[in-house]
């Protein structure tokens, strides 16, 4: 029973199929890049709207746009169906904040160079609200694209996610955030007393977490984990649970 999906497993990949076969229409909503151009003309983008999303849906549900709804997201699931590698967990963790931090920086300055904020467009440089509509966009979506499919086959499950992600980081600040004011939110739950040692949450977590270990200590916070809830699903204990409630202290 274990090792057959749960129809929550089987719904939730889907959605991330669908949303990785929709990121052609949606990657401008994700750039890095465009919401530089935006700010350099002090405009605000649909990327800048939906970051700023980002950080204050995390608040109360941390990273689970990650494991439910990121196109990226999907496309590194199907690769892990080719080469379903664990990656090394807090080896290269600290990349992303080493891009995002100085991103940030810039995306601020452009909009003081450009004195201030003037206007804001969702649609900036989309055809009709699509991303990827001539040869340049297509070829700059290409590229992200082949980035994330090489990081997730050669250094293992999410391996995107896990180094250059420029979205995460929004994300784990909210949670920080979330869990230091003490706000109720979505979390894992686990009854250590039920635990059989099979470790199956470990060896199928998408994110190569240490979940098992989480377990034996008792505490189910990590900043990568995506709460997919794959750990929940393959445990014939039920160990596991999703609750919405505040951080235990």
């Amino acid at each position: 029973m274990a090792d057959k999906p749960e129809k929550r497993q089987i719904i939730r990949r889907n959605i991330l199929l669908f949303m990785f076969l929709l990121f052609p229409i949606l990657y401008y909503y994700l750039s890095p890049y465009l919401i530089i151009m935006g700010a350099s003309e002090g405009i605000v983008t649909g990327s800048f709207i939906i970051f700023g999303l980002m950080f204050i849906f995390s608040l109360f549900l941390g990273r689970a746009f990650c494991g439910w709804l990121c196109p990226g997201g999907g496309e590194q699931e199907l690769c892990s169906l080719i080469k379903n590698k664990k990656f090394k967990v807090g080896k290269l963790d600290w990349i992303k904040y080493l891009i995002w931090v100085p991103w940030l920086l810039i995306i601020v300055l452009m909009f003081y160079q450009a004195g201030g904020i003037k206007n804001v467009n969702f649609f900036y440089h989309t055809f009709y609200g699509i991303s990827v509509y001539n040869l340049g966009s297509v070829m700059l979506f290409v590229i992200i694209a082949a980035v994330i499919a090489v990081l997730a086959l050669t250094f293992g499950r999410r391996g995107f996610c896990h180094t250059l992600c420029w979205m995460a980081p929004f994300m784990i600040a909210g949670r920080k955030l979330s869990n230091f004011s003490n706000l109720p939110a979505l979390r894992l739950e686990s009854e250590k007393e039920k635990c059989i040692h099979c470790q199956l949450c470990s060896q199928k977590c998408p994110m190569s977490l240490d979940v098992y270990h989480m377990v034996q200590i008792e505490n189910m916070e990590h900043s990568e984990c995506i709460l997919c809830g794959n750990c929940i699903d393959v445990c014939p204990e039920n160990v596991i649970k999703y609750s919405f409630s505040k951080i235990s202290r």
